[in-house]
């Protein structure tokens, strides 16, 4: 082969690889993506049972005064 033909296939080579990487860091950023809105919603879940329990809990909604060796 000539030095422009090895060098072509170098190129040729190198893209497929760099396309088979861009592939697996996409389906890597989409698998993220999915695993953070799972976490956002468990989240403001919490959230709002948390806020269910305040509201459901009754009493004072003040907060206490420092103990008094403060």
């Amino acid at each position: 082969m000539s030095d422009v033909e090895t060098r072509i296939e170098a190129l040729e080579v190198r893209a497929a690889y760099q396309d088979q990487v861009i592939e697996d860091l996409n389906q890597t950023v989409i698998a993220q993506w999915k695993l953070i809105d799972s976490l956002k919603r468990q989240l403001n879940e919490l959230l709002d049972r948390v806020q269910e329990v305040e509201d459901n809990a009754g009493g004072n909604s003040t907060p206490e005064p420092p103990p008094p060796h403060y």
